[in-house]
């Protein structure tokens, strides 16, 4: 295999950020030449201040766009998309409460929320968050989280979950083994817990769990640092977690992708060679690179491509071992819809809107 090829088999195992609401060249070129197996959309992807219909057709494009560069039919159309504070797309796109009010109502906004997003192309929304609300100084996860327990984490999780699966969407639990209890926000700074395998099983790992049961496709990794379980590297990089924990005890046997590379947490770890084939070994098949975060290069998505290939080429990350990420990746996308872009009926918006303030009212 040229080292072309081995460039382009790394875009099977990437879900890829864009520029804005158009392709620019450094867009096209990575498209056409990593071929990425999917994309993640983020508020500058959307045109705002502009009428519903406008901003639609201007998605319509961008979404056509990024099929025609990659030359690939199916692909993962991705968002960050929980409600609260974690929305990216302009209205009327509805603003759902975030998850932790959802309480009885999880199941009903998923479902409707999985309606809206599939209007916009999306297939893929990577959410239940599946952390639990355990530390009110928590800077990133709080009322992401559905719960501030295990037992009620798990079931609006899981009715989250339901939601989504019967609207059509795919979804991804986050952040295995648990973000839910740290104090620093893993965009900044890699943080760490102290928490043992014991602690993890006794509250952490039940959502995950719970989930798994549910037979959920995709578990995303957290980038922290457990160093009463691996003292040497973060959970997206540790075997211990990843492959013992998350694919023997758990018994999962879906796709494990990791957090966002460009998160401060791991950035400069991914710009050393044999990460990412220590990530491989670990556990994780697919691998986000928003190019959202510091105004991250294409040349930073190109130098981990690289690593993969020179980690193939000299040996130090084994083909069987991408073969079989490769198989787990190709499975979902095959059950994966692809859908079209268009606005939706005012009467469905406005029905949506009265359920996300009948959320926020519930008691």
């Amino acid at each position: 295999m040229s080292p072309s090829q081995h460039i382009q088999s790394f875009g099977n195992h990437l879900i890829l950020g864009v520029s804005g609401t158009s392709l620019n060249d450094d867009d096209k070129r990575a498209l056409s030449e990593l071929k990425p197996v999917g994309v993640i959309f983020f508020a500058k992807n959307f045109l705002d201040g502009v009428p519903y219909q406008i901003w639609v057709e201007n998605l319509k494009q961008l979404s056509h766009y990024i099929r025609e560069y990659t030359e690939r039919g199916f692909m993962f159309m991705t968002i960050d998309h929980e409600g609260g504070r974690v929305v990216r797309t302009p209205l009327p796109i509805t603003r759902f409460p975030p998850s932790y009010l959802l309480k009885f109502h999880a199941q009903e906004v998923a479902k409707a929320t999985a309606w809206e997003l599939k209007s916009l192309g999306i297939n893929l929304s990577w959410s239940p968050v599946a952390d639990i609300f355990s530390n009110p100084q928590n800077p990133i996860i709080g009322p992401r989280a559905f719960g501030s327990t295990p037992e009620t984490a798990s079931q609006r999780a899981r009715e989250y979950y339901r939601g989504l699966k019967q609207g059509g969407m795919i979804s991804c639990a986050k952040h295995f083994p648990g973000h839910g209890d740290t104090s620093q926000d893993s965009h900044l700074e890699l943080p760490t817990l102290n928490l043992t395998v014991e602690e993890l099983q006794r509250r952490e790992l039940i959502p995950f769990k719970t989930l798994i049961e549910e037979q959920i496709p995709l578990i995303m990794t957290a980038h922290i640092l457990f160093p009463q379980i691996d003292a040497e590297v973060p959970a997206t990089l540790s075997r211990t977690i990843l492959n013992h924990i998350l694919r023997e005890e758990l018994n999962f046997q879906g796709v494990v992708v990791s957090d966002d590379l460009d998160m401060k947490a791991v950035s400069e770890m991914f710009m050393q060679s044999g990460t990412v084939a220590r990530a491989f070994y670990a556990g994780c098949d697919l691998f986000i690179v928003s190019r959202n975060i510091n105004s991250s290069s294409i040349e930073r998505t190109y130098q981990i491509a690289e690593d993969f290939t020179a980690s193939l080429s000299n040996g130090t990350l084994h083909e069987k071992v991408v073969v079989a990420a490769r198989e787990r990746i190709e499975k979902l996308l095959d059950g994966t819809p692809q859908y079209p872009v268009y606005a939706l009926e005012k009467d469905i918006l406005v029905k949506n809107a009265e359920l996300a303030i009948a959320s926020t009212f519930t008691i």
